[in-house]
């Protein structure tokens, strides 16, 4: 019922929403003489600020159009090249015929979309044939595509792997670092030709136990029962997953909002503020931030459920006791895949030390590892902004070069 009264408060408020922009557009109207008046301004930015608290996000745009290549400015066109059911690798093709090495950038499954690493994307592309990891939001997935966890994520990787081809370079980034780890170590066990020659995990949660923040401590403060009657709810009519179990991504939203509640009580004070000011600069920027973090997918149910217990509740991948369709998965089967860990100093969703833990586990010489830790950012500030593109995004293009 979780999910059925989220969509009807939803529709409920339909009405309100339209009267709502009818009354926005009327009081900002060149035509309305008292639309520059402190009392027009502050109805029109309180109007504009309950649109957006109640409107639904749709999926955003990559939006990358282009990029530089030897200082030339060429075309960029994204295009599917796999389609499956929970997932399809998507591919920035740039029109160009200079070689690249190919990336498979693992974005991850946790309640925001793929576009979340734009920056990341887009730092890449001048060096790098990109493909990313668009995973699809559960709730448009029809049951009869049957269910999608762990091990099946494990399979999607394998599979996008072999569609690049020989020695793939992978940034995996966040939630898929253990299921990246575990399908190297299956192909480096069958001796795939198609194994990655690195992989670079950056804020990934390979051994919880290590300096945990607040998502790992309400992951194993309660039972995994908890989280199966509390949190796990089916579809409704009329979206194609109907009777879906799934995580929904309103939840996953609350959650992250009320990690740092304050911050964005703060942001959105603020962009009353501005928007009352006419700072179209400001507001630009905060609903540019807003539209993309707001916009969320649900989880298939059996994925979060295990991800839950398998790597936050019993750290199965650091103990040495993971298992992949009942076969115990051995990372010491990676000899020869270079691994490059990034943590950020501040991270308070993957704390410092649970991505540095992947290198305890593997066999791969030490001249192939490195392990790098980046100061005053937190975990966002590691895939994106001007830390990113100023020090870390160099640092990976030239361990990618040195291990191709």
């Amino acid at each position: 019922m979780l999910y059925h009264t989220y969509e009807m408060a939803h529709a409920a408020l339909a009405p309100m929403r339209q009267m709502a922009r009818f009354g926005r557009a009327a009081l900002s109207s060149p035509a309305n003489p008292l639309a520059e008046s402190y009392g027009a301004r502050v109805g029109a930015a309180g109007l504009d600020m309950f649109i957006k608290a109640t409107q639904r996000y749709a999926k955003p745009e990559f939006g990358l159009h282009s990029t530089v290549v030897d200082g030339v400015e060429v075309a960029v066109v994204e295009e599917v090249t796999l389609s499956l059911p929970f997932c399809n690798l998507l591919h920035f093709k740039r029109n160009t015929t200079s070689p690249a090495p190919k990336l498979l950038i693992v974005a991850p499954l946790s309640g925001h979309y793929a576009t979340l690493l734009r920056g990341t994307v887009r730092e890449m592309l001048p060096d790098h044939d990109v493909y990313i990891t668009d995973w699809v939001d559960a709730r448009d997935v029809p049951l009869s595509e049957g269910d999608f966890d762990l091990d099946d994520y494990t399979d999607y990787l394998i599979t996008f792997c072999e569609a690049l081809g020989s020695r793939p370079a992978v940034l995996a980034v966040c939630q898929p670092g253990v299921p990246m780890l575990v399908a190297a170590a299956l192909m480096a066990a069958r001796g795939e030709d198609f194994r990655p020659g690195s992989m670079t995990l950056m804020g990934a949660p390979i051994d919880t136990a290590v300096n945990p923040q607040k998502p790992n401590e309400l992951a194993t403060s309660k039972p995994l029962n908890w989280f199966r009657q509390n949190v796990i709810t089916k579809v409704p009519w009329p979206n194609a997953g109907f009777m879906r179990s799934v995580y929904p991504g309103f939840l996953q939203l609350s959650g992250f909002m009320s990690m740092n509640l304050e911050r964005h009580m703060q942001a959105h004070r603020d962009h009353f503020h501005n928007l009352v000011k006419g700072d179209g600069e400001s507001t630009a920027a905060h609903r540019k931030f807003y539209d993309e973090y707001m916009a969320v997918m649900d989880l298939p149910a059996p994925y979060y459920l295990q991800t839950i217990e398998r790597v936050f509740q019993k750290r199965l991948l650091a103990k040495g006791a993971y298992y992949y369709r009942n076969h115990r998965v051995d990372p010491a089967k990676i000899t020869d895949i270079a691994l490059l860990t990034v943590e950020g100093e501040k991270d308070d969703i993957t704390g410092l030390g649970q991505t540095e833990a992947a290198h305890k586990i593997l066999k791969t010489p030490k001249k192939m590892c490195k392990h790098y830790v980046q100061e005053g950012v937190g975990h966002y500030g590691v895939f994106n902004g001007s830390r990113w593109r100023a020090q870390i995004a160099p640092m990976v293009k030239a361990f990618i070069a040195r291990h191709g």
